[in-house]
Order: C-alpha cells, then sequence, then structure tokens
C-alpha cells in the first residue's frame, strides 16, 4: 500500500512542478491532458481568464460510439483530432503542453501527435 501512495505522490509532484512553469493565456492557451484507465480527456484552457475555450474526451459524442476500446492509443489518437479540429473552430492556432504529470509516452503521446497533424502548434 506505501508504493500506491508514494507512486500517486510523485505523479503529484511532478504534475505541480509542471503547473508552476507552464500558464496558459489567450494567445496561447494551455492543453491540458488527463488520462484515467479507461478514458482520456483533452482542454484546453485560457488560465488568465480562468476559462476552458475547447474540450474533447473518449466520452465526446462524435467519438462514443465509433470506438471499442477507449483506453487505448487509438482513442487518443482520435481525442487528439478531435480537440484539434474544436480548437481550430474557437480560433487557436498554438497551444503550450500540459502532460499531466505523466511520461510523454504511449496514450499521451498518441494524442499530442494527433493534435499536431491537425493543425495545432505546441
Amino acid at each position: 500500500m506505501a508504493d500506491i501512495r508514494h507512486k500517486w505522490a510523485r505523479l503529484k509532484r511532478r504534475h505541480h512542478s509542471i503547473r508552476h512553469r507552464i500558464e496558459g493565456t489567450s494567445d496561447r492557451p494551455r492543453l491540458c491532458v488527463y488520462r484515467s484507465l479507461k478514458h482520456i480527456y483533452a482542454q484546453v484552457i485560457d488560465d488568465l481568464a480562468g476559462r476552458t475555450l475547447a474540450a474533447a474526451s473518449t466520452l465526446s459524442e462524435p467519438i462514443k460510439g465509433e470506438l471499442k476500446s477507449t483506453g487505448n492509443c487509438e482513442a487518443a489518437a482520435k481525442v487528439g483530432e478531435l480537440i484539434a479540429a474544436r480548437a481550430k473552430k474557437a480560433g487557436i492556432k498554438a497551444v503550450c503542453f500540459d502532460r499531466g504529470g505523466r511520461k510523454f509516452h504511449g496514450r499521451i503521446k498518441a494524442l499530442a501527435d494527433a493534435a499536431r497533424k491537425g493543425g495545432l502548434a505546441f
């Protein structure tokens, strides 16, 4: 049990460290990614105004029915494409990437690559 708490504490420490350095502005909002075991969520946030400008997840309407499994890299790539399309619709071209304390690997990397391919600049 101590290992799980220690692992969670390290994740929180990394996330806090990243958030200390990254701040979303109206010119370059923050693309925040949260990953759970079953789903992945992405938001484009203007931290100065305290507003979410665009959001997408594996629970979003266009993605929800078409995927067999939502906890894999394929689903993360679909969310990346959707968040890029919604951000471009909101007039956002460039973002700073907040990986939420996770490693830039697997589903996080798949989402980021798909968002870049969709037209967002990091």
